[in-house]
């Protein structure tokens, strides 16, 4: 992960729901140009929704939001990672479920161009939700980081971008 960075430089922000949120966690920090990540809930009705209450079938689902600097890694190459890193074309139950939620006009374009190209070259259907941004609640701090701290070696090595231009 890069710096953190001052106001000169604005960061923008991406939300996926990929599974499990801790193998996300651990992928994207990894992306050169990713400031930061964390983990927790979206999606659902429940105000200060918690791990119990997800498990519960509250109607949130486990997601990542990752703060990315722009000039350093794209919108565009943060999908190709959330497409490579899991299964887009299986949907799962709501609190594993596979999607994306947007944060301006462009994200949804950009997500639009994405799936259709998967679409495209796999020859099936994403089963990936896309709406707005929604209410945000980080997940309890054992959660946090959880993938990461168990295994630090792998903050090493950053994933090349390269890896991820496959459509």
């Amino acid at each position: 992960m890069v710096p953190e960075t001052t106001a000169e430089r604005p960061l923008e922000t991406a939300t996926f729901g990929m599974g499990c949120f801790w193998c996300p966690d651990k992928k994207f920090c990894k992306v050169e140009g990713v400031v930061s990540t964390s983990v927790g809930y979206t999606g659902g009705n429940r105000p200060d929704p918690t791990y119990g209450s997800v498990c519960s079938g509250d109607g949130h689902t486990e997601a990542i939001k990752v703060t990315y600097d722009p000039k350093l890694v794209s919108y565009d190459e943060l999908l190709k990672v959330f497409l490579a890193e899991h299964n887009p074309l299986h949907k799962g139950k709501t609190q594993y479920k596979s999607a994306i939620w947007t944060h301006s006009p462009e994200q949804e374009a950009a997500v639009k161009q994405a799936l259709q190209s998967f679409e495209q070259t796999r020859g099936k259907k994403v089963a990936t939700d896309v709406a707005p941004a929604a209410p945000w609640t980080d997940a309890e701090s054992y959660h946090q980081k959880y993938s990461v701290s168990k295994t630090a070696s792998t903050l090493q090595d950053p994933i090349p971008k390269k890896r991820f231009g496959y459509f």
